[in-house]
């Protein structure tokens, strides 16, 4: 069955899961759809690698609605794992979209608010968990979760548990869990030590992947601009967000303190429709500012790669890079926050001096030249900071050193060639001179 041939009610599913897919508006299944969900449902235990964007979740998530249909009983007979609260909303939401017309019920565990609640949901009787893998073992370790009855176990956004260091979490679920059940597990990339925990946690797994590895969303759009400093970017930003077309902007910083600054700057002189989400704000901010995201109340959305693959928002006009990922793959899920749903989607990087080494490493990822653009004239270039100006140069280096372990850098030279006498030789190794006289 092709993509192109392919539809919803080529599936074995129920009438009640037909009817959702209607009031979603869905049209026809997207390929990881078609390839995983017919295996799913055949009892397979399937390793499936999908970038964001693909309809992943509803892959998983159909079969398992078919395969539980009606409530029953008090303890859970499904569960997902999910590495961050967001993504774990996320796939609760989907779940009560794809449910609506079931009986089945679902409660959704994560961390940063108490347990009582969560706990009381448990008691009262449920028929899917979606959980952090913390919150999760907490709740059973109150003695309130039971697992015998799990028959279905999904582990999602496999490859960002791992660089989360969930992994010993994990295997402490699995030792909760029977061992005779299906094991779903779901990743966006498959490098080497993915895959080796995939065959790991499941039994004759079936493969599906839906494009070659690290490969971009074709709805995406990808382009750069060479920018030399913060301030330029900061113009650069004011000049894009100025623009009509861009009207619902998804911009990723690396760190919390330039996410508030570059937050503060667009709140003060662009839109008041703005909201900054990082990890130090509270899950309750987060939770609200990703809803006013979603529906359409604000413009802008600052995030540190915290939310790359926590927000599940169609139609977002355009993902900025306003400092480039220096963990390559989150490159591939920023941008895969927009071009969702068939719908197209603008990826823009801004490039610094000490960005243009992480930007090729990215380009060798997705196999992809990613189209430089001229800075517009109207964006006044501004001076580099002293300070700003070291910190790129300590960077580049550092890099350097990265390709060629002998390379002892530009600062190293010119400490050397400023130290003198005992001070040179002893920061660098030089064998002191014998200054004993010659008799």
């Amino acid at each position: 069955m092709s993509q192109d041939t392919a539809s919803f009610q080529d599936f074995k599913l129920n009438k009640q899961l037909f009817n959702a897919i209607d009031d979603l508006g869905y049209q026809k299944p997207s390929e990881i759809q078609v390839k995983a969900i017919p295996r799913i449902l055949n009892g397979h235990d399937v390793v499936g690698i999908a970038q964001t964007g693909t309809g992943k979740t509803a892959a998983f998530v159909l079969p398992i609605l078919m395969k539980l249909k009606y409530a029953q009983g008090k303890d859970p007979r499904g569960l997902i794992l999910a590495p961050t609260r967001e993504l774990a909303m996320q796939v609760y939401e989907n779940i009560l979209e794809l449910g609506k017309y079931t009986d089945l019920r679902t409660v959704c565990l994560y961390g940063g608010i108490g347990s009582k609640k969560q706990e009381a949901e448990i008691t009262a009787g449920c028929d899917i968990i979606v959980a952090t893998p913390g919150r999760l073992l907490d709740i059973y370790n109150a003695g309130v979760l039971k697992t015998k009855q799990i028959k279905t176990f999904v582990l999602d956004e496999a490859d960002r548990m791992m660089d989360m260091g969930f992994m010993p979490q994990i295997r402490r679920v699995l030792e909760l869990l029977p061992m005779k059940k299906q094991n779903l597990f779901f990743s966006a990339t498959f490098p080497e030590k993915v895959e080796k925990y995939a065959y790991e946690f499941t039994d004759f797994p079936e493969k599906v992947e839906v494009t070659p590895e690290f490969m971009t969303a074709e709805l995406i759009e990808q382009k750069l601009y060479h920018v030399p400093n913060f301030l330029t970017k900061i113009n650069l930003l004011k000049y894009l967000l100025d623009k009509e077309e861009f009207s619902k902007v998804l911009v990723f910083v690396r760190t919390r303190t330039n996410a508030n600054n570059v937050f503060n700057f667009v709140e003060r002189k662009i839109t008041k429709d703005s909201r900054v989400i990082h990890a130090n704000k509270a899950q309750s901010t987060r939770i609200n500012a990703i809803k006013d995201f979603k529906e359409g109340n604000i413009k802008v959305l600052v995030s540190t790669d915290v939310s790359a693959r926590g927000i599940d928002v169609d139609e977002i006009s355009h993902v900025i890079n306003f400092e480039v990922p220096n963990k390559y793959e989150e490159y591939v899920h920023r941008i895969g926050r927009t071009g969702r749903a068939e719908h197209h989607g603008i990826a823009i990087s801004f490039v610094d001096p000490s960005d243009i080494y992480h930007i090729e490493k990215i380009e060798e990822l997705i196999s992809k030249k990613i189209a430089v653009e001229e800075l517009p004239k109207e964006v006044e270039l501004m001076e580099t900071m002293p300070k700003e100006k070291k910190d790129m140069a300590l960077e580049i280096d550092r890099q350097k050193h990265l390709d060629n372990p002998d390379f002892q850098g530009a600062f190293h030279e010119k400490k050397k060639k400023n130290l003198s006498g005992k001070a040179r030789d002893k920061a660098f190794g030089n064998r002191p001179k014998d200054k004993r006289r010659k008799k």
